[in-house]
């Protein structure tokens, strides 16, 4: 039989606990509801096409774009959400520089599309990201790649109603 010593010590440790618990358990919820929706970028809409198709994969792939996307207020992910991601890469033209297509989030408002390497243009390697379909406002992201030689890009949406 295992008995319980009300002392000190213990009293602080179980009511610490308890107040960690609550303290937390209350301040969770209240972050949540209080989750901004993303702002546009600047420059993100360059070269944006609406209603490039939705892929399989840009091209012959070797570079990963992925995300995900989230509803402003609680955070909730947004699943079958269309995202267009297009960049300056390897495999664009002369007159054709950029590589577009879309994707849809999965049941967990992730989203990832593999496509070719990009690379740098105007000094910065970036990519380009939309979400345009309508539900939502529109957001247009510019993320920036830390070097050329990265073979992923991740960008985070959270959307507010349009």
């Amino acid at each position: 039989m295992t008995t319980f010593v009300l002392n000190r010590r213990n009293l602080l440790a179980a009511g610490g606990s308890i107040l960690a618990t609550g303290v937390s358990g209350l301040l969770l919820p209240v972050r949540a509801q209080g989750l901004s929706p993303t702002d546009s970028m600047a420059g993100g809409a360059n070269n944006y096409r609406k209603g490039a198709p939705i892929v399989e994969r840009i091209g012959k792939g070797g570079f990963w774009m992925s995300g995900t996307v989230r509803r402003a207020g609680d955070g909730a992910p947004l699943a079958g959400q269309r995202i267009q991601i297009w960049a300056h890469t390897t495999e664009g033209q002369e007159h054709e520089p950029q590589s577009h297509g879309a994707t849809l989030t999965d049941k967990n408002g992730a989203f990832r599309l593999e496509m070719p390497q990009i690379i740098p243009i105007f000094g910065q390697p970036h990519g380009h990201l939309a979400y345009d379909s309508g539900e939502f406002k529109t957001v247009f992201l510019r993320p920036v790649m830390r070097s050329a030689k990265d073979k992923s890009l991740e960008a985070h949406f959270v959307l507010q109603p349009a």
